[in-house]
């Protein structure tokens, strides 16, 4: 493995960095301070986005986007993990991958507008009662002739109000299994505006202010069978094949902000003093710098081994959970200690800090929480012996 970077992949970093730091940097403070994100601005950061070719980057050159490989594409997102979520998901869109199973159809109609920035999607799985067990979920879909009848309720669901479309994930079904019966899923797209489909105001969240959430409601929503992506039954099976590297995305960002926090921590800890010293120099202070700096780097090459790994075909299910949860732990404890070192300027708004601690907790909870990674890892290491 060469550890170092392209040429091309120092000028995709550098010009990442850049746009985050011009174009993101500056509305932080106004939508922290308004949870909110006003959509003109949206689209004319958008615009830039496009322009610079950091738009739709992790779809394939094929249908549209950037094309990068993982470990590309995974330092691209660690430089937009820097900023406000909601700024750099929403202005600088990555459409969810899954969008390239479509048929040629569907392709045209989905997949392409997200690419040129028409349109945003969104994935509706989880439920008030069922979150890390997806095959516990109760909205269900019943064939009725060439059409299927949607209902239930999903929750959770991000940048739902401003996406022109959902995924759905449905139960169509059961089948046997030796461990009992098990729920057949099948994904479906359902069109905002489609009678029987509402999305609902959703939750006050603590972190990622101005990313939102939302209630999704089926009753009795009729969609045609072309809505189905991939085949009857298999929702499952296409997300695992086309969204199998969203927890690196998650962990790659992380390692952004860390960055971030951990860049204020050390510029303090050089120049404030106290005691006629910089704190720098007290042992307190110098160790947990030392400790973050190394927990950042093991984050970042579990990140880049697993994307490289994932890209020659080799990763496994516990590659990808080790890889998330390291970093998404690392941010907790690098955001905490960046608070400590300053003081009680860490929790004053005039710095990023309190943000990125705030925002750093929901890290362990979505795309799998800490305990399903743990989970995931654990088993693999049980399972040649049977256990």
């Amino acid at each position: 493995m060469d550890f170092g970077l392209t040429q091309e992949q120092e000028m995709i970093v550098e010009t990442t960095r850049s746009f985050v730091e011009n174009e993101l940097y500056p509305h932080e403070a106004e939508v922290e301070r308004t949870g909110h994100l006003d959509i003109d601005l949206v689209r004319e950061i958008q615009k830039k986005a496009i322009a610079a070719g950091l738009y739709a980057a992790n779809i394939p050159e094929e249908f549209g986007g950037a094309g990068l490989d993982t470990p590309t594409w995974l330092l691209y997102e660690k430089e937009l993990g820097r900023a406000n979520y909601a700024l750099h998901w929403t202005c600088v869109a990555r459409p969810s991958n899954i969008l390239c199973a479509g048929t040629p159809e569907q392709r045209a109609r989905y997949l392409e507008p997200c690419v040129a920035g028409e349109k945003w999607d969104c994935l509706a799985m989880t439920e008030p009662g069922a979150g890390s067990d997806l095959r516990g979920m109760k909205a269900s879909a019943k064939q009725d002739g060439s059409d299927w009848v949607l209902n239930g309720t999903k929750h959770f669901i991000s940048h739902a109000d401003i996406a022109d479309f959902t995924i759905a994930f449905m139960a169509t079904g059961e089948e046997e299994t030796p461990r009992g019966k098990k729920k057949l899923i099948t994904a479906f797209f359902v069109d905002k505006g489609t009678p029987g489909y509402a999305v609902r105001d959703g939750y006050r969240n603590v972190s990622h202010r101005g990313y939102t959430n939302a209630v999704l409601e089926f009753d009795n929503c009729r969609v045609p069978a072309e809505n189905i992506l991939g085949e009857v039954h298999k929702g499952f099976e296409v997300a695992n094949t086309w969204l199998g590297a969203t927890r690196l995305q998650v962990g790659a960002t992380c390692l952004g902000r860390a960055d971030r926090a951990f860049r204020h921590s050390v510029e303090w800890a050089a120049t404030r003093e106290q005691f006629g010293q910089p704190i720098g120099k007290f042992q307190g202070v110098s160790f947990k710098l030392a400790d973050m700096a190394m927990e950042m780097k093991a984050a970042e090459l579990m990140i880049l081994e697993a994307g490289w790994k994932f890209d020659r075909g080799e990763a496994s299910d516990a590659d990808m959970a080790m890889a998330k949860l390291k970093a998404t732990e690392m941010l907790a404890m690098v955001a905490d200690e960046a608070i400590q070192i300053h003081g009680g300027m860490g929790l004053m708004d005039e710095l990023p800090l309190e943000r990125i601690w705030r925002d750093a907790r929901i890290e362990r909870i979505w795309e799998g929480t800490s305990e399903i990674q743990r989970h995931i890892i654990s088993r693999a290491l049980l399972r040649p012996f049977g256990a």
